[in-house]
């Protein structure tokens, strides 16, 4: 089983908006993230720890302007928290063992697919295509994404 954990060489390398992101609790502007419009088979990791997050067959269009998931990957690498900032409540989601800030998840999803709707700032993860997932490390989730 691989161990998954905040590095700091990687933290060091990250740009100033994936720092800003996942270290500081930051918000890539809409339709700007570099995962928005990504339709490749394969899974979404944490930037910083490499922790599976999502696959690709459970994203979709939501139309707000980041990378919408309806379910993670691997739920135990999903911490849920609540978020009382900008003088609303929400809930947060933060990887389990790189403590990155994601985004958030809302209750306005898919009904047929559990009606969740994962809000994922594309600065926050890293796209791993089916191709080299086992090459990666990710053999274990193959099952998990579905060919287009």
């Amino acid at each position: 089983m691989a161990k998954y954990e905040k590095n700091p060489d990687v933290v060091a390398a990250l740009t100033p908006e994936q720092f800003h992101v996942t270290q500081e609790s930051g918000t890539e502007r809409p339709w700007t993230g570099p995962y928005l419009e990504n339709k490749e088979v394969g899974i979404y990791v944490d930037i910083v720890s490499g922790e599976p997050l999502f696959a690709s067959s459970d994203k979709y269009d939501s139309g707000c302007g980041w990378p919408s998931f309806t379910k993670p990957i691997e739920p135990a690498h999903v911490a849920e928290l609540t978020d009382n900032s900008l003088g609303m409540s929400r809930t947060e989601v933060r990887s389990t063992h790189g403590d990155s800030h994601l985004g958030h998840v809302f209750p306005d999803g898919p009904a047929d697919r559990g009606g969740l709707r994962y809000c994922i700032n594309g600065a926050s993860l890293r796209f791993i295509a089916k191709a080299d997932m086992a090459d990666e490390g990710y053999a274990d989730y193959i099952d998990q994404v579905e060919d287009v």
